[in-house]
């Protein structure tokens, strides 16, 4: 008897992913008539929008899985001398993708605010708040965050990711980083080995 694991992708509502992920004319022609995210992503990748295919996967993925993509990419860029602060919040936002509380949620955000938010580690942590359940302090009442913040803030961490201290890597790393996106939509880990300096 086999078994068919359902694709994290396959319960995103295209429409929605597209109108969140802001896309350029040039680029909505390339991908006009798909019916599936996949496929969106394919035709973007293939057309040479790597940057858009993130943001369709930043903005379909679901909220853990997308924070978890986010910390890959950053990790896989991240270079030997990261300061401490931005190694603290990945960690943290990775510690949001195993427990999911606010108490993880607003301790990468509190981290993610000292970094000044100039790393893709620090998106991973604004990602893990956006992903929670309010955006207000602890000791007022909840406000529930829009659902898309999460995917825009994962896009911005994959787009730092993909252009850390050397643009020119930037079209190997999209490619890798939409390899890790598939990989966590079919259920499996997404990680990525550092990058060869």
């Amino acid at each position: 008897m086999s078994t068919v694991t359902q694709n994290k992708l396959s319960g995103a509502s295209l429409p929605l992913v597209l109108k969140h992920a802001a896309m350029q004319e040039p680029a909505l022609e390339k991908i006009a008539g798909l019916d599936s995210v996949q496929a969106v992503v394919a035709a973007l990748a293939q057309a040479g929008f790597g940057i858009e295919a993130t943001r369709v996967l930043a903005h379909a993925l679901p909220k853990r899985e997308a924070v978890w993509w986010a910390c890959m990419c950053a990790a896989h860029t991240a270079p030997p001398n990261l300061p401490d602060i931005d190694r603290k919040v990945r960690e943290l936002a990775e510690t949001w993708v195993r427990q999911q509380s606010m108490e993880a949620a607003r301790a990468a955000m509190d981290e993610a605010k000292r970094t000044g938010f100039q790393s893709p580690e620090a998106w991973t942590g604004v990602g893990a708040f956006w992903s929670g359940e309010s955006l207000a302090p602890m000791d007022v009442p909840a406000i529930t965050p829009p659902a898309h913040l999460t995917g825009v803030a994962v896009a911005g961490a994959v787009a730092l990711a993909s252009v850390r201290a050397d643009t020119s890597r930037q079209p190997q790393r999209l490619a890798m980083f939409l390899q890790s996106a598939q990989d966590i939509a079919g259920g499996g880990p997404g990680r990525l080995l550092p990058e060869a300096s």
